[in-house]
């Protein structure tokens, strides 16, 4: 006899592993000013060792994705937690740069099986409350970013101690969720429930509005994580903390999706990807222009606009077009992380050539620096106008349709 689905454990076991994904983000940004002097690294070979934690849990995401309904959400999860565990394992004994990308790897693998299996797990435990529930569960990767980056700073700024004791941290909430999960029964996904076919996936996945929101899931991933990888180092020289600064843009998305219940009601999933465009590109393009304190208030605006963007493009697929099923959430999600793959070292590249030409031109180190964050921040500024302006025309193209509907049903 089977045991009974406790939908309340799996989904607060699904929230701590999120919070392992997080601390691992947040780990990582904080240890780009410790691991560039100890290996002798600059921003782009920095870039490319953080990358394996994006394009390996795109390769573990599209992998899982069409496995999820054959070999089950536990598996998959069994899975995330070997690839934890092996990567911070490698982390620890670490000698070279090479060994640090291994790690980075594993991790990034094991960060992928739990997006590919705990988004549909989300979407299957709350079918009649996706967006919000998606919103809510998404909560962690940037309260798992304030907890990391807290502790970060504990231990690496005030204590002072050696990188490796952060490091060893990542057991703890790994040993948790993988005991929990082992412990528990999963459900089938939603689409198998449902009886949508493998081959009507497949098919609903080339819907030509999938397509679109799978090419601006590239765009707003990248404004948003690509962004916060780089921060503290983009603002070593900039008066404030970066760690700290990191650490309120994510407090204000935790806070942000917690809540996200009554903003979906009151813009839809389409309503809110228009409003977090925007306020993304105005935070960018304040956050060139502040220094001092002034990047806590560019940071807040920043934090407003990227809040619902990872969800919200889940919710919206989930919801406009639910026949995608366990594979357009993972074809999303690893898109998504694909494109930080590539952005994480074009802006390193972005960031030191800025720099280069402005010692070039006789600026100081440190003047050097905040000229190149600057100017950075700024051509990452032409992400959210481009999917501003996308996810209008398909608010006015959804409306149409709608309007063209009503009309065409409502009798004479």
């Amino acid at each position: 006899m089977s045991q009974p689905i406790q939908r309340d454990k799996l989904f607060l076991a699904s929230r701590i592993a999120l919070i392992f994904t997080a601390m691992t983000f947040a780990f990582r940004a904080s240890l780009e000013g410790v691991w560039g002097p100890a290996f002798h690294l600059d921003k782009v070979q920095l870039g490319w060792i953080f990358s394996p934690a994006f394009w390996g849990f795109t390769l573990a995401m599209i992998i899982g994705g069409p496995l999820c309904d054959v070999l089950g959400m536990k598996r998959l999860l069994v899975f995330a937690f070997i690839g934890h565990i092996l990567g911070v394992v490698i982390y620890l004994i670490a000698k070279d740069a090479s060994m640090l990308f291994i790690g980075t790897v594993c991790i990034g693998i094991g960060n992928g099986m739990v997006e590919a299996a705990c988004n549909p797990l989300t979407v299957t435990l709350f079918p009649d409350n996706k967006t919000t529930m998606l919103n809510r569960f998404h909560v962690w990767f940037p309260g798992g970013i304030v907890i990391g980056g807290l502790v970060s700073y504990l231990l690496l700024v005030v204590l002072k101690v050696d990188w490796h004791v952060m490091i060893a941290i990542l057991f703890i909430p790994a040993i948790i969720y993988g005991y929990m999960f082992f412990s528990l029964s999963f459900p089938q996904t939603e689409r198998v429930t449902k009886g949508v076919s493998t081959g009507k996936m497949f098919a609903s996945c080339l819907n030509p509005l999938f397509l679109v929101m799978l090419a601006c899931m590239f765009l707003t991933a990248a404004t948003e994580l690509g962004t916060n990888q780089w921060l503290p180092g983009f603002l070593e020289n900039a008066g404030v903390s970066g760690i700290l600064v990191l650490v309120l843009i994510n407090g204000v998305m935790a806070l942000g999706r917690a809540f996200a219940g009554p903003v979906v009601h009151r813009f839809n999933p389409n309503g809110m990807l228009i409003f977090s465009a925007f306020f993304a590109g105005i935070g960018l393009i304040l956050l060139s222009k502040a220094t001092g304190n002034a990047a806590f208030g560019a940071a807040f605006v920043f934090a407003v606009g990227i809040c619902f963007f990872w969800p919200t493009m889940l919710g919206f697929v989930s919801e406009y077009l639910p026949d995608t099923g366990a594979l357009g959430l993972s074809l999303m999600g690893g898109g998504g992380m694909l494109s930080v793959a590539f952005i994480l070292p074009i802006m390193g590249k972005w960031f030191e050539d800025f720099k280069q030409a402005a010692v070039n031109s006789g600026a100081s180190a440190a003047d050097a620096n905040n000229i190149a964050s600057s100017n950075t921040f700024l051509k990452v500024a032409i992400m959210p106008a481009i999917v501003l302006v996308v996810f209008i025309l398909i608010y006015i193209s959804r409306r149409k349709i709608y309007a063209s509907h009503k009309a065409a049903t409502t009798p004479a």
